[in-house]
């Protein structure tokens, strides 16, 4: 039994289909998500053309792994698909060896006060962009802590440095942002 339309398909019915290795499954995953998954590559990875390639490894994961999925609602296939495009980012980062992180063990990371305003007028790839020029270790720290909610707990276990790191980065992170802002406004 063949898949249906590609943009009427159910998920659940396109991951049973997707089990079986059904092309037109995985291009049904493929088109709904790709969009939103390489906004997210682009986040962390400055390098548009490195940005794909983790995007286009993301997905091959996902699909390689797809066994091992558990169904637990609407939206748990986007949120597992994000892990694992996370997860393929920060891999991509340490193979390039753009993840360096210095260690630094100051206890700071209260947030850094930014305009709302100036953020209200600013297109989100103006603030995507202001993001992809800060440095790897901040951008990646930002990225998790604040957009991918992860404590700086969970970031100290998955970078594999300490929280105090962790909320340095952060810090150091929100203070340049807030000074590139500045600049724009």
């Amino acid at each position: 039994m063949g898949v249906p339309d590609t943009y009427t398909i159910d998920e659940q019915v396109a991951l049973a289909e997707c089990r079986k290795g059904s092309r037109m499954a995985q291009k049904f995953f493929y088109d709904k998500y790709v969009d939103s998954m390489l906004l997210l590559c682009i986040r962390y990875v400055k390098d548009h053309e490195d940005a794909k390639e983790a995007c286009m490894d993301g997905f091959y994961n996902f699909f390689k792994n797809i066994d091992k999925f558990e169904w637990q609602g609407e939206g748990s296939i986007s949120a597992w698909l994000k892990k694992i495009v996370v997860n393929q980012c920060l891999m991509h980062l340490r193979k390039k060896k753009d993840l360096i992180i210095a260690s630094d063990d100051m206890n700071v990371y209260e947030g850094v006060a930014v305009d709302i305003s100036a953020l209200d007028t600013m297109a989100a790839k103006e603030i995507i962009s202001l993001i992809q020029e800060l440095p790897a270790g901040y951008r990646t720290v930002f990225n998790l802590y604040a957009l991918e909610g992860k404590t700086h707990k969970e970031i100290a276990a998955l970078l594999q440095i300490s929280e105090n790191t962790s909320k340095s980065q952060l810090h150091k992170a929100k203070t340049m942002l807030k000074e590139k802002i500045k600049l724009m406004y």
